[in-house]
């Protein structure tokens, strides 16, 4: 018999792989100016109710995806207390994206609710 821990943590990781896409674009929609990655981490703890905290250097990966993928755009301002920061906004295609990955994410959940509706935990 194996045990469950081990499950939900490979569960975990599986499911958290694609919502970190999701919730990085969200905020970065919701900023209203470019973001650098402490600071987009500290709104996803704010916001996310600390779902997706401590991961803050995963977000670095998935950041250079998105802009690789051409749904962010990004730039580097000198910090007077550290190294230079990259900064990160969403551009239009990266919206358009958000309302595809939004209304696929809330098609999921409910079907998926709907198949979890009476089971016990």
């Amino acid at each position: 018999m194996s045990d469950p821990e081990v499950h939900l943590k490979k569960f975990q990781k599986e499911l958290s792989s694609g919502t970190v896409s999701l919730a990085l674009l969200a905020v970065l929609a919701r900023a209203g100016e470019p973001l650098y990655g402490y600071l987009i981490a500290k709104e996803l703890e704010r916001v996310g109710e600390g779902v997706l905290s401590g991961k803050q250097s995963a977000l670095y990966p998935v950041l250079r995806n998105l802009e690789g993928a051409g749904l962010l755009e990004s730039h580097v301002e000198p910090s007077v207390a550290g190294p230079p920061r990259r900064y990160y906004r969403i551009n239009d295609t990266g919206r358009e994206v958000l309302r595809h990955w939004t209304a696929a994410w809330r098609a999921t959940r409910d079907s998926v609710d709907s198949v979890l509706e009476g089971v016990t935990e």
